[in-house]
């Protein structure tokens, strides 16, 4: 069976982290976000993976290749992101049998994709406290009979997660929906047309995460961070600590009087220390540098970065090639209690998160002593002076 794993979009809400990297290609753990989706998939007996991919497509054809995990691999370009349903369609002359569709920027626990795949037509139905901002499921015994689009009175509890396991028909019925209000091509008018002529199996999802802004980037690595087991290949010095779940990848270094305290990971070239502190759910990304008296907690740091002395940074993500200078410091709290907001899209939104610090596009800089408000954005290549407080995004 074909999966059909969408990967084109530019991840606009993930600004300015995917300014050059496409959003389903930002790490998650010891791989990109996109083939965690891929590998369950091929768990769940996938015997072809096709890729549809636009911007930044050559990152994702690079990873993949012609053939991953020993299933052959085949893409379909989505000039325009006109939608899910125009972007699955991209794929169609690929598809000659009932298919799966997933988001390639969603995580999915692997048992309700194996399940998803087994069973057609159906889709993954995740349960959650309030789902007025999703697409809800109505379900009589098992079986999806409708579907309604951020309902002010829900139907259920049960809502769309992006995992649909389609009839072969389905196929051409993905270029004859019309545009929504919002302008683009909906799965989910192809679904409700799936529903009406077909039963369709609630297939229950145990746990589910849209991976779409940066703070869902820390939850997503929170999660698949805790799932590693522990295994140390690079060169860790005598006087070095590592507590719980630690990878230490090949090619990587740990100096002395260096604590890290699972679950943690550090990527092949990466080096830490001397004197490093290293805690909570924290990616350390390929030749990346932190360096001596830096503290990290609950962090994502991507390759080529550097935070070489005197540091703290609590729960945040710094993109490709950023440089901290000495005695940056990153607040993560707010002192009323409330939750962190930042900005997506131009917006100041809630990111549901009591701590959360900074996000750092590719390429800043920061300045010695910079001190960096909880909340703060620093766009692509932006830079501080000495000794700056910075209150606002830059």
């Amino acid at each position: 069976m074909h999966a059909v794993i969408l990967a084109a979009g530019e991840g606009t809400r993930m600004r300015p982290l995917t300014e050059s990297i496409p959003k389903p290609m930002l790490p998650v753990a010891d791989r990109p976000l996109v083939a965690h989706t891929a590998d369950a998939a091929v768990a769940a007996g996938a015997d072809r993976l096709v890729f549809v991919v636009g911007y930044e497509a050559d990152r994702v054809r690079d990873h993949f290749g012609e053939s991953y995990r020993g299933v052959p691999v085949a893409y379909a370009t989505q000039d325009q992101q006109l939608g899910t349903a125009h972007a699955a369609a991209a794929a169609r002359e690929h598809l000659d049998d009932d298919f799966v569709v997933l988001n390639g920027d969603d995580l999915y626990d692997e048992d309700a994709l194996a399940a998803l795949f087994e069973r057609c037509p159906s889709v993954g139905a995740y349960t959650v406290d309030d789902p007025r901002p999703y697409g809800v499921f109505s379900i009589d015994d098992g079986q999806v009979t409708d579907i309604v689009e951020k309902p002010e009175d829900p139907p259920s509890s049960r809502v769309n997660v992006g995992a649909y396991h389609f009839p072969a028909e389905a196929a051409d019925w993905l270029i004859e929906v019309d545009r929504s209000d919002r302008g683009e091509y909906e799965i989910t008018d192809v679904l409700a047309r799936v529903i009406a002529t077909h039963d369709v199996s609630a297939v229950p999802v145990r746990r589910w995460l849209g991976v779409g802004r940066p703070w869902e980037l820390l939850e997503a690595n929170e999660w698949k961070l805790a799932e590693l087991d522990r295994h140390v290949d690079g060169e860790v010095h005598e006087r070095a600590e590592l507590r719980g779940s630690i990878v230490v990848e090949v090619g990587a270094t740990v100096d002395a009087g260096v604590v890290v305290e699972g679950p943690a990971l550090i990527r092949s070239g990466a080096d830490v220390g001397p004197n490093a502190y290293v805690r909570g759910a924290t990616h350390i990304g390929k030749n990346a540098h932190v360096g001596n008296g830096v503290e990290l907690k609950n962090t994502v740091v991507m390759q080529e970065t550097n935070v070489p002395h005197l540091s703290y940074v609590g729960d945040s993500v710094l993109g490709e090639r950023v440089n901290l200078g000495a005695g940056t410091q990153v607040a993560n709290l707010r002192h009323d209690g409330e939750p962190v907001e930042t900005t997506v899209k131009s917006e100041r939104v809630s990111t549901g998160r009591r701590k959360f610090g900074v996000v750092a596009g590719p390429d800043a800089k920061t300045a010695i002593n910079t001190s960096l408000n909880a909340g703060v954005v620093l766009s692509a290549g932006a830079t501080t002076t000495p000794g700056e407080s910075v209150l606002r995004d830059r």
